[in-house]
């Protein structure tokens, strides 16, 4: 598991530097070739999926040998876990409601604060009021699972 735990640190890090070396010098990749960039990205690229694909596997098997091994688990019945979804979906369905409520208020915001920058304030209210969308779907959850 180190292994493929310092596969990936060296991989991420390095495409993270790659990306700072051509901040820091931006005209000199004109001079590389495209072919040795697009191989280079793409060994790294598949150094950090394969080195993802790798724990995933390891943290499976982990955690089926562990649920093997504890004895005094109890048993989750059909209706218990309905409920469970039941209560986790008004947290999900409201926040990608207010994911999109704020991706068109955030941008019709900022093309109006453009033209009046003092409207600053009424943008921010109401994007407040589309971020309450979420917040109110996670009131709901936490009284379901108070409930159950």
């Amino acid at each position: 598991m180190t292994i493929l735990t310092i596969l990936i640190t060296v991989s991420a890090l390095s495409i993270f530097l790659l990306g700072i070396y051509f901040l820091v010098f931006p005209r000199s990749t004109s001079q590389l070739r495209p072919a040795w960039m697009k191989s280079g990205v793409a060994v790294q690229l598949l150094l950090f999926a394969s080195g993802i694909v790798g724990l995933l596997i390891i943290g499976t098997s982990e955690v089926m040998a562990a649920e093997q091994a504890a004895s005094g688990v109890k048993d989750i019945s059909l209706g218990h876990g309905l409920a469970l979804i039941g209560i986790g979906l008004p947290t999900g369905l409201a926040t990608i409601g207010a994911g999109i409520a704020v991706s068109s208020v955030g941008s019709a915001s900022l093309a109006v604060i453009t033209e009046k920058p003092e409207m600053f304030g009424r943008t921010l209210i109401y994007l407040g009021l589309a971020e309450g969308i979420a917040i109110y779907g996670l009131v709901v959850s936490i009284l379901l699972l108070g409930k159950l």
